[in-house]
């Protein structure tokens, strides 16, 4: 049972590191090229599309199997195999908190722009988003490919 949850742990942290690794070479590049009426509609699409269920189940899944695995007796688990685990259950729940403590937030204050009054600029309001969501990304980003490698890591343990 151990060996199951690590592996779905080692699925859910790969499916979530590919999806931020993509956002961090291939979609936010591609949208840094929009002009400020492109791309604050553009991110708020993004935004309301992506916590589909699916996404929600991997992005739960990413903390909830490593820790239950942990939480399984697991009698043949090596103390390196164990602290690999602890390790990449760390970097996920600290992505996590990056993710919930400053991209939800700038998230929700770009969907709340669309209906400000007075109406905001979108060059003020992609001003206050871009810089410091892209900065947040790229740590939450090598926190859950580190997370990723160290869950693989201690499957090959």
């Amino acid at each position: 049972m151990a060996a199951t949850l690590l592996a779905l742990a080692v699925v859910c942290n790969g499916l979530y590191a590919g999806f931020m690794l993509i956002f961090q070479t291939g979609i936010m590049p591609a949208l840094a090229r929009l002009s400020d009426e492109q791309f604050v509609p553009a991110m708020r699409r993004i935004n309301e599309t992506v916590p589909r269920p699916l996404f929600v189940l991997v992005f739960l899944g990413l903390v909830a199997f490593p820790a239950v695995s942990l939480a399984v007796p697991g009698d043949d688990r090596s103390d390196t195999q164990m602290w690999l685990i602890v390790a990449g259950l760390v970097c996920g729940v600290l992505n996590h908190l990056v993710t919930v403590g400053g991209n939800i937030p700038l998230n929700n204050a770009l969907a709340a722009s669309e209906s400000a009054s007075p109406r905001v600029a979108d060059r003020e309001v992609r001003a206050a988003f871009e810089g410091r969501w892209n900065r947040l990304h790229l740590v939450r980003t090598v926190l859950i490919v580190a997370a990723f490698a160290l869950l693989v890591a201690a499957s090959l343990s």
